[in-house]
């Protein structure tokens, strides 16, 4: 074995292919019982599997991922899976998607090139820290050290522990003198106490509202009342402000000005409820909850509560409930090659390095492109 990589997700697969492309003998160690789970459960609903719309880099909090990003962005990434077997095609959002949708037709491919270029994959390796100079793993045949030429970790941030990410290597590395960012959740919903006149709501979409930021973005974007708090693309969108502290206000009439809504308001009949008054204005039954939920006592004027309606969010939902994570190793810790300064021959990538991106195609192409760059830096 020349090369070890640890840690069999997108990331990881993409290091492995760089090394094996020039030659080298490569083994991949997975915890699990099969790779790459949390890159088949990103794909059940559809694989977003990167975006081609402008300004691309710009999404990412991590000015330094340009190169990687610039090596290997969505276009080289669509030519990636077309050579892989899979057709593709872009929504109107820009997000792109296998025809097939699912990951798993792209996983098979994968692994299957991969295995032709000689690549082992060992599941249920388990790494449980280093022997001296030795990678020590957790094995189905017992305690295995092994000592390669150069290590490439993969090994995820700190959410879907169930999955795979549930960043036990923090300590490993942190013992060695590697600096780690904590983690963070991101991209997740925020909590709300409800009271209980909201649960017959619990599992409806709020549509066409705009997330409006104390700090100043406005997002237009659907999310979801869950029993839980408020979770979807829109919120996901603007999470890492909400998490940082801003304010939350949704203007649930985006496209009407309050003189519009005032005059609309004031046609209805004598007598009417509330409620019905705001039916009539077309917002759907989860809506009107809402304005009763967060805006009593209601105002005289509801057109400007309607525009600028409180959200009271209770904090983040817990990191494991988040679809990525902010935090990881830290910038400085690396070379340009993502090499750890602290351990000659050991380059990290994927979700382990400090950035955060939206969701939309974001996080797959990063962990693509670094996990390339990594192994091509190690080859």
């Amino acid at each position: 074995m020349d090369a070890l990589v640890i840690g069999a997700g997108p990331a990881g697969l993409m290091a492995a292919e760089a090394l094996a492309a020039v030659g080298h003998k490569v083994l991949v160690a997975e915890a699990k019982p099969s790779p790459a789970r949390k890159f088949l459960m990103a794909g059940k609903s559809g694989l977003n599997i990167t975006h081609a719309g402008a300004n691309f880099n710009a999404a990412f909090d991590a000015p330094w991922l340009a190169p990687m990003l610039h090596d290997f962005g969505p276009s080289q990434v669509q030519e990636w899976c077309r050579d892989l077997g899979q057709e593709l095609f872009t929504g109107s959002s820009g997000r792109v998607f296998p025809v097939a949708m699912k990951a798993s037709p792209l996983l098979r491919a994968w692994l299957g090139r991969l295995s032709g270029a000689g690549v082992d994959l060992r599941t249920r390796w388990r790494w449980t820290g280093f022997e001296g100079e030795n990678f020590a793993f957790d094995t189905p045949d017992g305690r295995v050290a092994v000592k390669p030429t150069v290590t490439v970790l993969a090994l995820g941030g700190a959410s879907w522990a169930r999955l795979g990410s549930d960043a036990a290597w923090v300590p490993m590395l942190e013992s060695r003198g590697v600096k780690v960012t904590p983690f963070q959740p991101a991209n997740m919903g925020f909590g709300i106490d409800w009271s209980a006149h909201m649960a017959r709501h619990f599992g409806q979409p709020i549509k066409g509202a705009a997330l409006c930021l104390s700090n100043g973005p406005r997002e237009r974007g659907e999310f979801v009342v869950s029993a839980k708090g408020l979770e979807g693309g829109g919120i996901y969108a603007i999470s890492r402000d909400l998490r940082q502290g801003a304010s939350l206000h949704l203007d649930l009439m985006p496209d009407l000005a309050p003189e519009t809504i005032r005059t609309r308001l004031a046609k209805g009949r004598r007598g009417d409820s509330v409620s019905a008054r705001l039916r009539k204005l077309g917002l759907s039954p989860v809506a009107v909850a809402l304005v009763q939920e967060w805006g009593r006592p209601l105002p005289d004027d509801l057109a400007i509560l309607l525009k600028a309606l409180p959200v009271p969010l209770a904090g983040p939902r817990p990191l494991d409930e988040a679809i990525s994570s902010a935090g990881g190793i830290a910038q400085e810790a690396l070379t340009e090659g993502l090499e750890l300064r602290a351990l000659s021959r050991v380059f990290v990538c994927g979700e382990m390095l400090d950035w955060e991106a939206p969701t939309g195609g974001y996080l797959l192409t990063a962990c693509l492109a670094t996990g390339l760059w990594a192994g091509r830096a190690a080859a």
